[in-house]
């Protein structure tokens, strides 16, 4: 009775997981939950087959036929990662790719998109940390998050450069602001640790995004 009733909790809270996870990527892309439409599992599942196709590339940028962000087993698949692309009346409106890394005390885990550009960034959202109340937990709060909208990736040159979270408010007549966002206050690790997992991460997609900018989408 204990294993059927283990087996059966275990069901619904994965279940619960993945579609707090499909709300995160969701929302990285702009969606928004409403009194009209509440973000239940089935209308979050609705949106996905409707607006969302999420596919799988190479460490070289190229997309593997066939193969789905499911279909990932992180014991055998070391080289190969997920893309979740919006869709507006057939035309792209947005990439999302997962996004994790050290924090303060433990791994943060979110979600990072990207304009049709290549090279804009359209939005960022945690479903999972455990940063300080009131200080590195921020991360999560619409403010922070707000901050990245519209900021580069790439410097004028097409090199990858990321976001960077700064100390204080970004100085906007810094030649560098085009990729800072304002920093949290009393939680300088926490925005370290952003800073090098975000850029961490674009790495691993550039070589798709490099495609993207130059005009090649798949």
């Amino acid at each position: 009775m204990l294993s059927s009733v283990f087996t059966s909790l275990k069901d619904i809270t994965d279940k619960n997981v993945q579609a707090d996870i499909k709300k995160n990527i969701l929302s990285s892309l702009g969606f928004k939950s409403s009194e009209e439409f509440p973000w239940t599992q089935e209308n979050v599942e609705q949106i996905f087959q409707e607006s969302i196709i999420s596919f799988v590339i190479d460490e070289n940028g190229d997309v593997i036929p066939g193969k789905t962000p499911e279909d990932i087993d992180p014991n055998v698949d070391k080289r190969i990662y997920p893309i979740y692309k919006k869709v507006v009346k057939g035309s792209t409106d947005g990439f999302s790719i997962p996004i994790s890394g050290k924090g303060l005390w433990g791994t943060m885990y979110g979600y990072f998109s990207i304009e049709p550009d290549g090279a804009t960034a359209k939005g960022i959202t945690f479903y999972k940390h455990i940063e300080t109340p009131g200080l590195g937990a921020e991360v999560d709060k619409p403010w922070f998050q707000k901050n990245f909208v519209g900021k580069k990736i790439i410097d004028k040159n097409g090199n990858l450069i990321g976001i960077q979270t700064v100390r204080g408010k970004v100085d906007e007549s810094s030649p560098e602001a085009y990729h800072q966002v304002d920093g949290i206050s009393g939680a300088t690790m926490t925005s370290r640790g952003l800073n090098e997992f975000l850029l961490k991460d674009l790495k691993i997609y550039d070589a798709y995004f490099e495609k993207v900018r130059n005009g090649y989408e798949s």
